[in-house]
Order: C-alpha cells, then sequence, then structure tokens
C-alpha cells in the first residue's frame, strides 16, 4: 500500500482554507502524516492517545524521534539514551500496540558523515529501538559516495532500517541523490523536500522559512512518481511525505500525487467537500 501525506497537520491551508488545520479535519484527505514535534520532546501519552482518538483505525503515523537521537543536541546532565529511549517507546505504546505507528524517523544533521564512529553509533540505535520499524535519513552525501553505497545500502539492509529515500535541491555538491533503493522488504519511505537551492543552505531565525519554500512542477512530479512506482514491487509499505511546506506548497502537491497515482483512500474521516 502507498500511503501519501505531509508533515505536520496544522499548516494546510490549501486542504481547509482555515489557518491552522486540526488532525481530524487533516485526516479526511490523508491516511499520513509526520509528526515532527517529536524531534523537539518526546511526546507524552496523553498527546499520543488524543491523536489516535481523532484519526481513523487505517491512519498512519510517522515521528521523528528527538534530536538527542540524531546528534543534533548532548545529552544533558544526567540523561542517558536508553532512558530516553525507553521514555519515547512507553510514552508511544498505545500507537505501537494498535498499529498506527508506521515508523520511526531518524533525520540525521549534515554533520553526520559516513565515518566508521557514526556507522557504530547507528548500530546503538538499533539496539535502542530493536522492535520498533525505523527510518534513517541522511543529509550528507558521504554515504552516497561510489566507495562507500553498496556498504551503506548493505548495511541498512543488514540491521533493518529504511533508508530513506529523500528529495532535495540537485545543484549543490553536498546534497543526496533521489535514490529510490529499497533497503527495507516490510516499509520504504520517501520523504520529498522540495528543490530550493538557494534557501536550503540558509542560516540564521529564518532558515526554516525558505529551506522548504518550493512547489513542485508536473515535470518534478512525474521524476517523483517514478521513483516510488519503481519501489512498488520490492516492499510492502510506502510512506510518501511531502516537506516543501514553507511556503504552503505540501498539501497541493500532496493531493496532485494522490491523483497521479489514482489513489482514492477509503475510511478517512468525513472531509469538508463531503458535507456538501
Amino acid at each position: 500500500m502507498i500511503r501519501i501525506g505531509c508533515t505536520s497537520f496544522k499548516e494546510h491551508t490549501y486542504l481547509t482554507g482555515k489557518k491552522e488545520t486540526t488532525l481530524y479535519e487533516y485526516a479526511g484527505y490523508f491516511p499520513l502524516v509526520e509528526m515532527d514535534t517529536g524531534f523537539y520532546f518526546i511526546p507524552s501519552r496523553a498527546n499520543i492517545e488524543t491523536w489516535l482518538k481523532q484519526v481513523p483505525e487505517q491512519f498512519r503515523f510517522i515521528v521523528k524521534v528527538q534530536k538527542v537521537f540524531t546528534k543534533h543536541q548532548e545529552l544533558e546532565e544526567g540523561q542517558t539514551l536508553t532512558e530516553l529511549a525507553e521514555q519515547l517507546k512507553n510514552n508511544m505504546a498505545p500507537m505501537i500496540e494498535s498499529g498506527r505507528l508506521f515508523c520511526l524517523l531518524a533525520q540525521f544533521p549534515a554533520t553526520f558523515k559516513c565515518t566508521r564512529e557514526n556507522v557504530d553509533y547507528l548500530r546503538i540505535l538499533r539496539q535502542l529501538f530493536q522492535d520498533i520499524p525505523l527510518a534513517i535519513e541522511f543529509r550528507d552525501r558521504s554515504w552516497y559516495e561510489e566507495k562507500y553505497l553498496e556498504g551503506t545500502r548493505n548495511f541498512m539492509k543488514n540491521h533493518r532500517f529504511s533508508l530513506v529515500v529523500v528529495d532535495e535541491p540537485k545543484k549543490l555538491s553536498t546534497t543526496v541523490p533521489l535514490d529510490a533503493y529499497v533497503t527495507n522488504e516490510d516499509f520504504t519511505f520517501f520523504r520529498f523536500h522540495g528543490r530550493n537551492d538557494m534557501g536550503w543552505t540558509a542560516t540564521g531565525p529564518d532558515a526554516q522559512k525558505v529551506r522548504t519554500n518550493y512547489r513542485y512542477n508536473e515535470e518534478e512530479l512525474t521524476e517523483l512518481q517514478r521513483a516510488v512506482e519503481s519501489a512498488k514491487s520490492k516492499t510492502k509499505e510506502i510512506a510518501v511525505i511531502f516537506n516543501n511546506n514553507a511556503g504552503g506548497d505540501a498539501a497541493e502537491n500532496a493531493t496532485q500525487f494522490k491523483r497521479r497515482l489514482g489513489l482514492d483512500y477509503e475510511e478517512l474521516n468525513p472531509s469538508q467537500l463531503e458535507l456538501f
């Protein structure tokens, strides 16, 4: 099955015409969402249970792991990765046990390069989340260099990681390629950030507002469609997340993509369109 969705559920004015969309409303259009709030803090069990009450049974969540797990931030004094992992798994138990977690996402920064130390760290991460589907996203091209690519792919397979298939700017020498190679037969995760070459490396307080400010055109959507369809026969489940929403384009592109693939999801929440 191919599930299509967006990062977050609130900021998709295209769907409802409202400044903020509720999760219940969002789940009337898509069967999948990426919750990036987990990057900043571990969601409480109460929040998890609230999310589950707002979506139908067939709806799935992708949840980012907290940034200490991906080297964006150092552990605070007295913290351990083991304790944080146990807290995350305990809080997420209702989602995991109900089968509505598609996967956890570990998004590593561009400073996380293909080194022996970092490969060893990925082994630790797998041990922390042994029985949970885990997707790995790299932001540094070294993992895809010719001398490392086969090793990267085999390592992902052997450790039951799904290497995220990423689309991001093409004109920068440091960005990763669109590589639709399947490393996990159970699930594959496509994550589309847009191709804003100028904004991708922006820094400062407004960086987030421009990095994913991009609208895919029809030719680019065709390229992405070919990549997704090439993986269909090699994996049981596919998740496609549009993260190009700094300018509000993700939901529209996701809707276009859904139509292109001829997908008509059943068992969604009632949407505004269905009320008239």
